[in-house]
């Protein structure tokens, strides 16, 4: 080799022949040795992300509007005890010490046992309760959780006492004060992993929520809270992440991957944005995606400016998932770089419950049954929104009949006192039932499973005929000649049930051989056609008065009165009241479905 010759040469003149011969006899052992000895290795670091999102008040795999073991034809089960078993296997595996626990908001709201300790047990009373998601979350060991839409459904103040209850942050990059601008929440979390023999690896979990916040929950936001667009606020904050020494960079945002929004137009900031901020904004590694009650083991991502693969999942919502990131990072140069990213959804049923949980929340979870088990009148018959979707059910015309009394309670000696009152609702599940006999505040919370509450609009009859065309796009297209199959007649363009609205006080057919939009035909209110320049007050849900849905005139009309308690207790308010449930006193077949005239059914 030239340069042990070189060696040998300069050598041999220093120190004369002997040594020289003897440097020479030696240099083809030491190239040896040289050669065997193994290649100094990098080091190298794992790190496991577990997520969830959508809890939606999950603790048990337990019904409470059926009061019975949840069940599915999927098989699945829900609740955080059965993550908490999960999230033990996987730390055993790991080392707790090399994993990071996440959620993606979506927490305090959605079962009995969240509006129980909103509502009736408040955690903002003096000297309340803790609320059991915080206790079993807390138990669990989560690190930070980002904060969901229905974070607010029950004001600032609710919201802010689970925040000091969690023993963990409640992120929200772009949850900004109004006036301000600056967050409102915890933008980022930090937490560094030790790696022996080299500098810990600084991971950073930047939280992002919903632009929506701003429409849905409107009445406890407005003038105090802001929300900007996830891709606006990423690419502010993912810099200064990295700037603070960021190795890993992972985003919970409670955002949808589709790019799409329910709102329409009314926002300029896009609902369902988690893939827009993987492809536009640099240094994200993996993005814990929330909100769309999807599951998705693994989305890739191209990011734009640097060609780098940003890996996003979706765990399903009410803890009947776990998403697992597995990120390989690689020690060189002075910095640790991430080498890969992998992630899987795991199954909850695939576990039991973890009796720490169990016995946690045993006492809160026994409340929560006795609470919805109250009887609180009787049913003459059965009613039940099986065919609701597609036929005139009895059962939602209860929740229009409730609406357009409290509403017209609440107008009365006002100077809208005698515009006619309507209302709408909407079939939100498939498998709503109040018996026939004893009716309990389960069997009519399992009809309205939202904590919408009710606002009064002010429309026109030519607004009120847009509204429904409008809500009569959620029907397929079905040829007079062809097979109706109930299962393929609804949901069009994915519509969800809950954005078809029945409204009540008109009667009309909706034409489903028509092309959306001009499929109301007959429309008439009071036996007569209707006059387009009359006025109405709408009696709407929040969600809806705020422009979730999209849905035509709705958000911009005039508001004549609001309230903040929910529908379902107005209904179970009804009920108590009246002592019976009878159809005589709130039923009514306002509309059909028709092909060209011809009823469906």
């Amino acid at each position: 080799m030239p340069l042990n010759r070189r060696k040998f040469l300069k050598k041999s003149a220093a120190t004369g022949a002997g040594v020289a011969i003897a440097g020479a006899a030696a240099a083809p052992a030491a190239e040896a040795a040289e050669a065997n000895l193994p290649a100094a290795q990098p080091k190298r670091y794992s790190l496991t992300v577990m997520g969830t999102t959508d809890l939606h008040g999950h603790v048990f795999n337990w019904d409470y509007f059926k009061n019975a073991e949840y069940t599915d034809k999927a098989g699945n089960a829900q609740g955080l005890a059965r993550i908490s078993t999960l999230v033990n296997q996987i730390r055993t595996e790991k080392g707790h010490c090399n994993t990071l626990l996440l959620d993606a908001g979506d927490t305090i709201q959605g079962t009995p046992l969240t509006y129980y300790y909103a509502k009736v047990d408040p955690i903002t009373a003096k000297g309340g309760p803790v609320h059991p998601m915080a206790q079993a979350m807390n138990a669990i060991g989560y690190d930070a959780a980002a904060i969901g839409n229905h974070e607010f459904n029950y004001g600032i103040e609710t919201l802010r006492k689970f925040e000091s209850q969690c023993h963990f942050p409640l992120l929200g990059a772009n949850a900004v004060d109004a006036k301000t601008l600056k967050p409102a929440f915890q933008p980022y979390f930090i937490k560094k992993f030790h790696v022996p023999g080299a500098p810990p690896v600084k991971v950073a979990v930047l939280g992002l929520t919903n632009p929506g916040i701003a429409i849905w929950d409107k009445a406890y936001v407005q003038g105090k809270l802001a929300f900007p667009g996830l891709e606006e606020q990423a690419a502010k904050w993912v810099p200064k992440l990295k700037a603070m020494g960021a190795d890993v960079v992972v985003v919970s945002a409670h955002s949808g991957s589709s790019g799409t929004s329910s709102y329409g137009d009314q926002l300029p900031y896009i609902e369902n944005s988690a893939a827009l901020v993987a492809q536009q904004v640099a240094d994200i590694d993996a993005i814990l995606v929330g909100h769309a009650h999807v599951e998705i083991p693994e989305l890739k991502v191209t990011n734009a400016k640097t060609g780098r693969t940003v890996v996003l999942s979706e765990p399903l919502a009410y803890a009947e998932r776990l998403s697992v990131f597995d990120i390989e990072l690689v020690f060189g140069k002075g910095r640790w770089t991430v080498e890969s990213v992998s992630s899987k959804v795991l199954n909850s049923n695939t576990v039991a419950d973890d009796p720490k949980i169990t016995k946690l929340l045993t006492d809160e979870h026994a409340k929560v049954v006795t609470y919805v088990n109250q009887v609180v009148g009787s049913a003459t018959e059965t009613l039940t929104t099986v065919e609701a979707r597609y036929k005139d059910a009895p059962i939602i015309d209860l929740i229009t009949k409730v609406q357009e009394d409290v509403v017209k309670a609440a107008l009365a000696g006002t100077e809208y006192a005698a515009l006619p009152v309507v209302a709408q609702a909407s079939p939100f599940s498939r498998t709503s039932e109040i018996p026939a006999g004893k009716v309990t505040i389960r069997d009519l919370s399992s009809l309205y499973v939202y904590d919408n509450t009710l606002v009064a609009k002010l429309l026109t009859g030519a607004q009120i005929r847009a509204y429904l065309e409008y809500s009569a796009e959620y029907f397929v297209q079905t040829a007079a000649d062809a097979a109706v199959d109930v299962e393929k007649l609804t949901n069009a363009n994915n519509r969800p049930d809950y954005n078809y609205d029945y409204v009540s006080g008109f009667q009309y057919e909706i034409d489903i051989a028509q092309a959306a939009g001009s499929r109301i035909k007959n429309l008439t209110y009071k036996g007569a056609a209707l006059d387009d320049a009359q006025q109405f007050v709408l009696a709407v849900n929040n969600y809806r008065a705020n422009g979730g849905g999209a849905f035509p005139h709705v958000a911009s009309a005039k508001e004549l009165w609001s309230e903040s308690t929910e529908i379902r207790t107005r209904i179970a308010e009804w009920v108590t009241a009246k002592g019976v449930l009878d159809p005589k006193d709130f039923a009514s077949v306002d509309w059909k479905l028709t092909r060209n005239g011809t009823p469906v059914f």
